[in-house]
């Protein structure tokens, strides 16, 4: 075993959305110390110290378990990742010499407060396959208690104050090994511990979550690539390996396929859930932080931020500030290039031919002319302006059940189960009013409806706000 640093080529991929991992929810809109929801700091991935997770309900230690397939004398890398939180306190000059403690610092740009930063740690290890059987290998690790101090200067150079930055020592260990597992092929299951092992314990009638954190491994996560060889996927595992793969243990993290689009040779293992291959979209201009927010939003309520929270947000994180900078100098393409973006489209000449609710017999021919007016012109899709008939919501009509619907029509609702919630459950059985015939830009066709007896159902037809049902969801009734 060596604890040489890994391949960087091989986790850049992952690499990104790792730290995306790493920082979820790390400080939140609108980016101020003094926000209420900034005031419970991590969420994701904490490991506290032995002493202070059982009384708590929280853990202090992750395991992943997932079946590879090495091959030859394959190495595993593997790349455990964690904040470690250091205290920030601030600290005012005096008159004659000396600092003292404040809550706040005034600067012309910012306003510096308390806060617990996050500094990235990494453990790094290489390991031949061979190695883990048995009793596998096993990596104490440990990062020192240490204070530093930086100064804060006025424009004039003038000393103001300083920042005094505290961290605790950390204690921990990471534990991997391997087990053969029956099946038509050469797989074992690797398991990987991360345990914190610090021996702090809390004072006795007291229970400050605060105090157990800066001895706490914060969003930890591993990654883990073979460079001959591959792994299994957790979600999606061939026929054959499905069995084994239920038999894999998971607590308080979750391994997925990561890097490029259809390898198999790194594993995201993250406390957060993810599909296989996860990746950052390409439109985003910068990390946000915000949890699972929308960039476009966060961008846009950021930058209605008054000049006043603007500094207090400035001064509460190097990062906040980055992303104050970010959505005040986003360019206009650029965000918006946030409001979205289609991944997949496929041309629609006619009617989707995936829907079996519309036989083709009932569709007009070239030239015949089309319930709503206009001409039928099966080359030109429904959404082009250049076609004679442009979509008409509350002209347009569909024939389901050899009957045709359109706004005004009375039908029964019958959700299907395939796509529906629980919401939509409730309404099983009910008669509705179609108020709508809407089309999507993939050919699919949806009712705007209201349900007979709603007492809102005039507000939802001034408003617009409609509950929506596919063709096959309804039965038509016959109008009173």
């Amino acid at each position: 075993m060596t604890t040489t640093t890994a391949p960087r080529s091989r986790f850049d991929t992952a690499r990104q959305v790792a730290d995306a991992v790493l920082f979820e929810g790390y400080v939140l809109y609108p980016y101020r110390a003094s926000a209420a929801k900034n005031r419970l700091r991590w969420q994701f991935g904490v490991l506290v110290p032995p002493a202070w997770g059982p009384a708590q309900e929280e853990h202090s230690l992750q395991q992943t378990q997932i079946l590879m397939e090495p091959k030859g004398g394959a190495t595993l890398a593997v790349e455990l990742r964690f904040l470690h939180a250091q205290r920030r306190t601030v600290q005012q000059a005096l008159d004659g010499g000396g600092f003292t403690d404040v809550a706040e610092l005034h600067l012309d740009d910012r306003v510096l407060v308390p806060w617990d930063e996050g500094a990235e740690e990494r453990i790094e290890l290489t390991v031949k396959t061979a190695e883990l059987a048995g009793a596998g290998t096993v990596l104490p690790f440990r990062r020192p208690a240490r204070e530093e101090s930086e100064p804060v200067l006025g424009p004039d150079g003038r000393c103001l104050g300083r920042l005094v930055r505290r961290t605790e020592e950390i204690e921990g260990v990471l534990r991997l090994h391997t087990t053969e597992v029956d099946g038509p092929y050469r797989v074992v299951r690797l398991t990987a511990v991360v345990e914190n092992t610090s021996p702090w314990t809390p004072r006795p009638g007291t229970a400050d979550r605060d105090a157990a954190l800066p001895l706490s491994l914060v969003a930890a996560h591993l990654l883990l690539g073979l460079d001959a060889g591959s792994f299994l996927s957790m979600t999606d595992p061939p026929e054959w390996a499905k069995g084994a793969v239920a038999g894999c243990v998971n607590r308080h993290t979750w391994p997925v396929l990561a890097g490029a689009p259809g390898s198999a040779d790194v594993v995201l293992s993250s406390p957060i859930i993810l599909e296989d291959h996860p990746a950052i979209a390409p439109e985003s201009a910068g990390a946000m932080y915000d949890s699972t927010e929308i960039d476009e939003i966060l961008a846009l309520r950021t930058s209605a931020l008054t000049d006043q929270e603007k500094r207090e947000a400035r001064g509460t994180d190097a990062r906040a500030a980055a992303v104050i900078e970010l959505a005040d100098s986003m360019p206009p393409e650029v965000l918006e290039r946030l409001h979205g973006a289609v991944r997949g489209l496929r041309e629609i000449t006619g009617p989707d031919p995936s829907l079996d609710l519309v036989e083709l017999a009932d569709l007009p021919g070239p030239g015949e002319v089309l319930s709503g007016g206009g001409v039928f012109k099966p080359d030109t899709p429904w959404w082009d302006p250049a076609r004679a008939d442009p979509a008409d919501p509350v002209r347009d009509r569909i024939p389901v059940d050899g009957v045709s619907v359109g706004a005004g029509s009375r039908v029964l609702l019958r959700p299907g189960l395939r796509r529906t919630d629980a919401q939509d459950l409730f309404l099983q059985g009910r008669a509705a009013r179609v108020e709508a015939v809407l089309h999507d830009v993939d050919g699919g066709v949806h009712l705007a409806v209201t349900v007979e007896g709603d007492p809102g159902a005039d507000i939802r037809r001034e408003q617009g706000r409609y509950l929506y049902f596919q063709p096959d969801e309804v039965t038509p009734l016959e109008d009173e």
